[in-house]
């Protein structure tokens, strides 16, 4: 009879349920909670970036199109602005300069940019930070970047130096601030960001201009576009506007360096929130499938019962349902409790690299929303087919204990080899033959945990492999110059007297447009010698490819946003000098690991714009004991606009990448572990529970603890030895799939496997399975012999 209040009968024999099976039902539920914090920590960290950029971007005014040319008098702006679709022109002036800092032996880089003398600029406004706004007619007043400062021990009322065209100036740091142009604050060229040795400077509009002989004149140019306006046309305008004043192209919000990267990071947050949490909640819904099936079969009788007291079929069927989704329902709740936490402590990372004014952890109510109901979705696939078939047996039949296994020779009972083994092996191997289902149930959850830790290891090895190929292979130099202005050759001479220098290789960028058909990006082509020996264009194997002595070489990536391919002509828009437009043939395609990049004989570079032997920069081979004496030196010269060092480069992508993979990795570990353990748990727990009576009856023959215990977790060990060939298989294909989806025009990671990350993988799988052995194997020691052996067949 019912209850007429209260909690129902069916629900208090739900508690009792999972109370009894409380073992299980955790180990399920951390696999689901591993899979729902990971989901949660990414896709909030994902919105919480979105959010603050666009709230940021919006405050400050952050501008559509960005262009930069070598001088416009002021009164073009008025033209600028009248282009249909530009809502605000803003004229800026924009130099580069080398700075000494005070305490710092390394050449560092500066970027001056021009702030209105009264007033605020109307786009890219500043957030100030600390301190205050530079006062007029101070002509060595700046404001700095916050990170610049902090990097480099200093504080407001601190002095800088730079070479400002030609002369060295004191300026002095009266505020720090943040930019929307640059949350994402690195040096043109470089990989990861370097705020000790670059900063950008915001200086007075008349001070600056006056430095650079541009009064009554601008070199850069931002626009605010009306809502519906079309960019590209804009564009189109704006560059033959600027072409007579040495125009270097026009580029989207979407190509400016900060926001492009930013972008690029939410893209892989938003892949890596999807795809991760999707390997663990098909685990769950894997392991709940089987549990949940052995748990109807033992309760056949309980069942025959319920049945015959009249409650239907769909009543029992949500009954049981439950059972999968109070336990899914659970993890959940932990796996968004856990998420929280990791998403905050991966939100520090971000608060490192992107500089908002305030980036806090969000935890979007449609993500939790999300988060739950995937989990609930994960049990509800994997409960319903056990309890489908559970429900459809008639009273009748569920009255009667489930069929015997029907008995006959197996796979071992041969005369060769029977007498070769011992009873407890062949008990072991009967079962494994017996129940393939459920043994294969086994081995692919495992082979997933293994396959999760070899994805996580398998970018660690990429990591490395990408360093040895950027930094020893492509980048054989020391140091890499930029000329203020393209220099002619003798610039090289010039270069090879400077103190410690042994080898110099000269460069020439020639900014250009590339249109294949209606595509287009802006980029700067580099010339490189026949047979380059510093800086080289390379492969993701390790392949040198030199340029042939007509053509392009492209990026792949490059040649997949323009289409084209090997053989296909491109036309190139040369942005400066004479302006040429030329048809150009792709030669080749290298598959290169970092950005993207265009690449010419640099002798046919120089063809191709009707130019002499000239230099826009130099790769260095130095001295490293002179060094420093070099640093000093060029911080003198006034040709010189930045020097990068490879050494101080490859330093903080190790330090950016060991912080980043660290969080990833520990992650990655832990959780794999969980789904090991969860799976080897339950496995043993279910199959604890079918062959209690056996192994109590061994027991009672004289078995001892270790020898009945060998029965059930020998049975493991095979079948977790057995998930590691398929854990590697499964880590492969992943790892192809997260290495394409990772694919970006920032870097691209190499595909690389190695028996080392195999090993690694392969020993957590094992150790979370020795650890979950060792429960199960107290529940052994603690197994009622009389009670088993009353049970009723």
């Amino acid at each position: 009879m019912r209850p007429p209040v209260g909690i129902s009968a069916l629900n208090r024999k739900l508690l009792r349920d999972l109370i009894a099976m409380k073992g299980q039902a955790t180990a399920i539920a951390l696999v689901v909670a591993a899979g729902i914090a990971m989901f949660v920590a990414y896709l909030s960290n994902f919105d919480s970036l979105q959010q603050t950029r666009r709230a940021y971007y919006d405050a400050q005014r952050f501008a559509d199109v960005f262009a930069n040319l070598t001088r416009a008098p002021e009164r073009v702006r008025a033209e600028i602005a009248a282009i249909p679709g530009v809502r605000d022109a803003q004229t800026r002036v924009v130099a580069e300069v080398v700075l000494d800092v005070p305490g710092l032996a390394d050449t560092a880089s500066g970027r001056l940019v021009s702030i209105p003398s009264v007033g605020r600029p109307r786009q890219n406004d500043l957030f100030l930070r600390h301190g205050r706004w530079i006062a007029p007619n101070r002509p060595d007043e700046v404001l700095a970047t916050e990170a610049f400062v902090e990097a480099n021990g200093m504080a407001v009322g601190d002095s800088v130096f730079a070479i400002i065209n030609g002369r060295r100036r004191e300026l002095t740091i009266v505020g720090t601030a943040l930019s929307p142009e640059y949350v994402y604050n690195i040096r043109p060229g470089e990989i990861v960001p370097d705020p000790r040795r670059f900063g950008v400077f915001w200086m007075d509009r008349r001070v600056l201009a006056s430095a650079f002989d541009m009064e009554g004149g601008f070199n850069d140019v931002t626009l605010a576009l009306e809502r519906g306006a079309l960019p590209d046309a804009v564009i189109a305008t704006l560059d033959r506007l600027l072409e007579p004043y040495g125009g270097r192209g026009a580029i989207p919000v979407a190509q400016q360096l900060s926001n492009w990267t930013l972008e690029s990071e939410l893209l892989q947050l938003q892949t890596f929130g999807f795809f991760v949490p999707l390997i663990f909640l098909l685990v769950a819904a894997f392991v709940l499938n089987v549990a949940l099936t052995r748990a109807l079969a033992l309760q056949r009788p309980q069942l025959a019962a319920l049945k015959a007291l009249g409650y239907t079929n769909a009543e029992l069927a949500w009954h049981y349902l439950k059972w999968a989704l109070a336990i899914a329902g659970a993890g959940g709740v932990l796996g968004v409790i856990v998420g929280v936490w990791m998403g905050s402590a991966m939100l520090q990372l971000y608060n490192e690299y992107f500089k908002f004014p305030v980036l806090m952890f969000r935890l979007s109510p449609a993500v939790t929303v999300s988060a739950i109901g995937i989990s609930l979705g994960a049990a509800a696939i994997g409960g319903f087919a056990a309890v489908r078939r559970a429900v459809r047996i008639s009273p009748a039949e569920a009255m009667r204990p489930e069929s015997p296994v029907r008995y006959r020779h197996s796979l071992i009972e041969t005369r060769w080899l029977h007498g070769h083994l011992t009873t407890t092996v062949r008990m072991i191997v009967r079962n494994l033959e017996r129940q393939p289902v459920r043994a294969l149930s086994t081995v692919v959850g495992i082979a997933f945990a293994s396959a999760i830790l070899q994805v996580g290891f398998s970018l660690i090895d990429a990591m490395d492999q990408l360093m040895v190929t950027q930094f020893s292979v492509a980048e054989r130099q020391d140091l890499t110059l930029s000329f203020v202005e393209p220099l002619s050759s003798s610039a090289r001479f010039a270069l090879e007297r400077l103190p410690g220098v042994r080898q110099v290789e000269p460069q020439r960028a020639i900014p250009v447009r590339l249109r294949a058909g209606h595509r287009d990006r802006t980029l700067a082509i580099s010339g490189v010698p026949s047979e380059p020996e510093l800086r080289r264009p390379v492969d993701r194997d390790n392949r040198v490819i030199a340029p042939p002595p007509e053509g392009l070489v492209l990026s792949a990536i490059l040649a997949r946003v323009l289409g084209v391919a090997p053989g296909d002509d491109v036309t190139v828009e040369v942005l400066e000098g004479r302006r040429q437009v030329r048809r150009v043939r792709v030669a080749a395609v290298v598959d290169d690991m970092f950005g993207i990049a265009a690449y010419m004989n640099i002798d046919a570079l120089h063809r191709l714009v009707q130019e002499g032997a000239t230099l826009s920069g130099a790769a260095l081979l130095i001295d490293p004991l002179r060094e420093d004496e070099l640093s000093a030196t060029l911080k003198r010269v006034p040709a010189v606009g930045a020097v990068a060092s490879k050494r101080i480069v490859l330093e903080n992508f190790k330090q950016t990448m060991a912080e980043n993979m660290g969080v990833m990795l520990t992650f990655n570990v832990l959780f794999a572990g969980v789904i090991a353990f969860g799976v080897v748990y339950n496995a043993a727990r279910v199959s604890l529970s079918e062959r209690s009576r056996e192994l109590a009856s061994l027991r009672v023959l004289g078995f001892t603890r270790a020898e009945i215990s060998l029965v059930l977790l020998g049975e493991l060990a095979i079948l977790t030895l057995a998930a590691l060939p398929v854990g590697a298989a499964i880590g492969h294909g992943l790892t192809v799939l997260l290495v394409q989806s990772f694919e970006s025009e920032i870097y691209r990671f190499p595909l690389v496997g190695s028996t080392r990350t195999m090993a690694w993988a392969a020993l957590t799988v094992i150790t979370a399975s020795f650890f979950s052995g060792l429960v199960v194997r107290r529940r052994l020691d603690r197994l009622d012999l009389v009670g088993v052996l009353k049970l009723r067949e």
